[in-house]
């Protein structure tokens, strides 16, 4: 059984990885998963400076899954690549790191950095960020901003780029299309939905940030369409993510055209989800007598 797959060149052992965001940089679940199980770590978002996040409340449950307005609280570029890459290079598994910036320079500053460290595999360029020279919408929510971040950071990258697009958008076919154009090596998506919650008792929003970003399994069907589109839309490969729970969920993914798998919310939920999404891929390929997982990518008919 070979459950290798291939994006942008870069080969992974399984096609399992980790929804940035969701599982730190992978110190923070080492004691419940073994990294080298995993197809992938994807980091949480760097920026090139320390970035503090949002005031709190910033989390809320909400039926079928969570809402979510960190604010991309992370430590920056440097702290990252002094504590984080050392600590994943000591595991057998594909390092990704999730990008995430404020203007097109905040991101080129961190791919720069990021093309002297060998031992990241390939970089996934959020365009969720708000980008504050647009008057905060999201360089992934226009064609021609996605179309010049993604061609800028392409110029400057040593590493394969995936550009993690936002389903916020009226045609997801129509981003995909932009970020393949302006040379992406392959996508991911999606990312979260935009929602909102309402305390009725304190009549107060649940986050401070008033919307946040919802993920769990309640979007997974929304996911599931977007990813279809998306990869019969483009010729380059296409990450699946969004409310995957379990190995058929994951499968269903794959068959709608995702070359590989992320797990997001469910780490929180169950942190052996990983694990077990990867046994249970192994044990449909037995039951249905599938000798290369590739087979099963986009084989919905």
């Amino acid at each position: 059984m070979n459950t290798q797959v291939n994006i942008a060149g870069v080969t992974l052992k399984n096609p399992v990885m980790t929804g940035s965001g969701t599982f730190g940089s992978g110190m923070e679940y080492s004691e419940f998963v073994d990294l080298s199980r995993l197809g992938a770590v994807v980091t949480k978002g760097v920026a090139n400076v320390p970035w503090p996040g949002n005031p709190t409340p910033r989390v809320a449950e909400v039926y079928g899954g969570m809402l979510n307005a960190i604010g991309l609280q992370n430590p920056g570029i440097d702290v990252f690549l002094e504590r984080d890459i050392p600590f994943l290079k000591q595991y057998d598994t594909r390092i990704i790191v999730n990008v995430c910036g404020k203007t097109e320079e905040d991101y080129l500053e961190v791919v720069e950095k990021l093309g002297e460290e060998p031992a990241v595999a390939l970089l996934e360029i959020n365009v969720s960020c708000p980008n504050v020279k647009e008057g905060a919408i999201a360089f992934g929510q226009k064609a021609d901003a996605l179309y010049r971040i993604t061609e800028q950071i392409r110029k400057k990258a040593r590493q394969p780029i995936i550009m993690k697009l936002s389903p916020n958008v009226t045609d997801i076919t129509e981003m995909a299309r932009a970020a393949e154009a302006a040379g992406a090596d392959a996508l991911s998506l999606i990312n979260t939905l935009t929602g909102m919650k309402i305390d009725i008792h304190r009549r107060r929003f649940a986050l401070a940030n008033k919307t946040g970003g919802m993920s769990g399994p309640a979007i997974k069907p929304v996911a599931v369409r977007m990813v279809y589109q998306a990869s019969h839309a483009v010729k380059i490969p296409v990450i699946g993510m969004g409310g995957i729970a379990t190995a058929e969920d994951a499968i269903e993914f794959i068959l709608a055209g995702a070359t590989a798998v992320s797990i997001g919310a469910m780490n929180f939920v169950d942190p052996y989800t990983t694990v077990k999404v990867i046994q249970g891929i192994e044990d449909y390929m037995n039951l249905y007598h599938v000798e290369n997982l590739t087979d099963l990518i986009g084989a919905v008919e």
